[in-house]
């Protein structure tokens, strides 16, 4: 009798934790549930109700809405996923027949290259390569001349002139990493060094050198919010941000370019972990944190990047492992019922509302590209 007194309590505590027992899953492995995001935005490739703001170019499978999905990909497919993403990613270059966008000088239509690249060494049909080395030659061979400075002419007068360079933020992710791959697969540094110059020159008209931030392009040079703070678009500096996490491992040891990008790198990295918002995202308007949404586009990248500078030695684990964990748990809480990734925010070139059930195909590939990070900092971790 007193045996069967004493355990009462006990088995009444055990009833009591099972459920909870069973409610606490662990966490499902990045990959995982990369996988299952990627298989989500496949299965959705061409829904007219996925995107909020169609643009031209949404429904385009060679501009860079989509490009930027596919990038994510290859990194997917090379962390171990299924063969049928890598199959996905030859399919989808054997229906654009390989080949780039239409506007030859326009970095947003470079950025399908990248995964074309990347299948060069995984199984793509010989010559495959070829309307990328095209493309990139033409502009190697005849560059173009325009100052950086961005002025938008009135509507139907002409073109923005200095989108033939790299003058707006965003297009330091685009084509710099594809050029500097095509230079290691064809052993000639000319498209490396073409890509450095123009980084370099884009880097030096639009990096902030106070606030360690870049801005999105010349236009908010002047701009102030409420607050008389500058402007600086995370998605924006996102894209930097990850393109040096692309262009560095391409670029050779030692090197002075190698050296000077990673030092910018390391000085990035040290204002985005200052401004990195207790929730683990980043403000879409990365000096303006309060009342802010959750924005998922900005800190995929942020949160790759960071992981990437871990795993590779660039920044100390001890300070930066947090923010990428941070930033991983804020995009895995996106994920919405329906199993799309929410909260990006649609298409622009300055941080705007993000609704919960916002998402585009960049900003799946984000999520696919910090997901594979995370998941290389975990084994490299055990």
């Amino acid at each position: 009798m007193i045996f069967r007194a004493l355990m009462a309590p006990l088995l009444v505590v055990f009833a009591m934790a099972a459920p909870l027992a069973a409610a606490i899953k662990p966490a499902e492995s990045p990959i995982k549930t990369a996988v299952k995001l990627a298989n989500w935005q496949l299965e959705r490739m061409k829904d007219p109700q996925l995107v909020s703001r169609w643009t031209f170019e949404t429904n385009n499978p060679r501009a860079w809405e989509q490009a930027v999905f596919w990038v994510g990909m290859t990194e997917l497919a090379d962390a171990g996923a299924p063969a049928s993403i890598r199959n996905a990613i030859l399919q989808m270059g054997a229906a654009n027949n390989w080949q780039p966008g239409e506007r030859p000088y326009h970095a947003d239509d470079h950025t399908i290259t990248q995964s074309y690249l990347w299948a060069a060494k995984n199984g793509a049909p010989k010559g495959a390569l070829a309307p990328t080395k095209a493309a990139f030659d033409r502009i190697i061979d005849k560059p173009a001349i325009t100052s950086l400075a961005f002025y938008a002419p009135p509507r139907g007068q002409g073109e923005i002139e200095c989108l033939t360079r790299w003058c707006w933020c965003d297009a330091l992710f685009m084509a710099p990493p594809a050029l500097a791959e095509l230079s290691l697969q064809t052993g000639d540094p000319r498209y490396r060094e073409f890509a450095l110059k123009e980084f370099w020159a884009t880097t030096d008209f639009l990096y902030d050198p106070v606030e360690h931030l870049y801005y999105r392009d010349s236009r908010f040079f002047e701009r102030r919010d409420d607050k008389q703070r500058k402007m600086f678009w995370s998605r924006g500096n996102g894209w930097v941000f990850a393109g040096m996490a692309r262009i560095i491992p391409r670029l050779p040891q030692g090197s002075p370019d190698r050296q000077r990008m990673e030092n910018l790198f390391r000085e990035m990295a040290g204002k985005l972990k200052n401004i990195q918002k207790p929730d683990g995202y980043w403000a879409p308007s990365l000096l303006a944190p309060e009342n802010s949404p959750p924005e998922t586009s900005g800190t995929g990248f942020f949160t790759y990047g960071m992981a990437w500078g871990v795993r590779n030695g660039l920044l100390p684990r001890a300070e930066y492992e947090p923010v990428a964990r941070r930033g991983w748990d804020a995009l895995n809480r996106a994920i919405q019922p329906d199993g799309r990734l929410g909260y990006v925010q649609q298409v622009s070139d300055r941080p705007e509302k993000v609704e919960a059930m916002d998402t585009q195909y960049y900003g799946v590939g984000a999520f696919l590209l910090a997901a594979t990070e995370i998941a290389a900092l975990n084994r490299a971790s055990r």
